[in-house]
């Protein structure tokens, strides 16, 4: 009769091993996808500043070196930034002449202002960078925006 009690017991406890090992790999499995979200997370948060600062280096590099960006009377100037041929437009804003261009260096997209008062010895660049290209900012569920501000 005894035979008989630890077949059941043997069934029993192999049930509940399969259980808690089961339970194991799930909370493993979980955790892993959680890390790899976080991950892609990162990379996607550093493509989009890599794109702000891009930008931001570029609008520096032809204000400093051929003072580009008007700051008095708004006027569309012509640029190069990565081989890209871009055209600036400018408006007056509050006293001050803000020129802006979209630029998309390695397929990511960065949106640059430029603000120069005559009245104000500094020039504000504003960049927002993004991690999908400019088209794409509006529908894409997972883009993501840094912005990067040069003070000079």
């Amino acid at each position: 009769m005894k035979k008989k009690e630890s077949r059941g017991f043997t069934l029993m406890l192999a049930a509940l091993i399969a259980s808690v090992v089961l339970s194991l790999g799930t909370a493993i499995f979980a955790l892993a996808q959680k890390e790899l979200t976080l991950s892609s997370v990162g990379r996607d948060s550093q493509f989009a500043f890599y794109a702000a600062d891009s930008g931001a280096e570029c609008a520096l590099y032809w204000d400093l070196r051929f003072e580009l960006f008007p700051t008095t009377t708004p006027t569309s100037k012509q640029l190069t930034c990565n081989n890209e041929q871009k055209t600036t437009s400018a408006q007056s804003v509050e006293g001050a002449i803000v020129s802006t261009f979209e630029y998309e260096p390695n397929g990511y997209c960065a949106k640059v202002n430029v603000t120069k008062r005559s009245t104000h010895p500094f020039t504000i660049i504003h960049v927002d960078g993004y991690n999908t290209t400019c088209a794409n900012i509006e529908t894409s569920s997972h883009a993501l925006e840094r912005s990067v501000d040069l003070r000079y």
